[in-house]
């Protein structure tokens, strides 16, 4: 890879708690120990609230699997909720969005549960569930964060554009 494109990667990050210096250096690990500390953290609280979810509402291992499908379409509302707050209403502290967004949610949405519910469903015989599964799976997490941002920006109205 050119020097040139790899600075266009490092330019770009998405993740605005990545430290470029470290990127560019060759050392992504350096000074980024904090961030790491509290995506571990969220992560942790967000998979422990998925599983007592699971707890809550357990399914027999071939029925479908609508605690999964739930989890995924709250999270997914929720991270649109989150995505507008605090680029359209907070100025958040630094290490907030990976606290939330990456260790929280992403310990809460749960891709691989979706994947074992998906091959659960079809080793059961039941592979045009499955399929349904997949596709009402996608269409749900997409309608969360879709309806999550668009009702918080109507919510927030006036009070959005820091």
């Amino acid at each position: 890879m050119e020097m040139a494109s790899r600075q266009s990667v490092v330019d770009s990050s998405i993740d605005p708690d990545l430290d470029e210096q470290s990127l560019r250096q060759g050392a992504p690990w350096r000074g980024q120990w904090p961030v790491i500390r509290v995506v571990a953290l969220g992560g942790a609280i967000g998979a422990s609230a998925r599983y007592g979810v699971g707890l809550l509402w357990p399914l027999a291992p071939v029925a479908f699997p609508w605690t999964t499908l739930a989890v995924n379409a709250v999270g997914c509302a929720v991270i649109g909720v989150f995505m507008v707050v605090i680029t359209q209403v907070w100025d958040a502290p630094r290490l907030v969005r990976s606290f939330f967004g990456t260790g929280v949610l992403g310990g809460f949405t749960t891709f691989s549960t979706y994947a074992v519910d998906i091959q659960r469903l079809v080793n059961g015989g039941r592979a045009g569930v499955g399929l349904a599964y997949l596709g009402l799976t996608l269409l749900a997490a997409l309608a969360g964060v879709w309806a999550g941002a668009s009702v918080t920006r109507r919510v927030v109205g006036g009070r959005a554009g820091r």
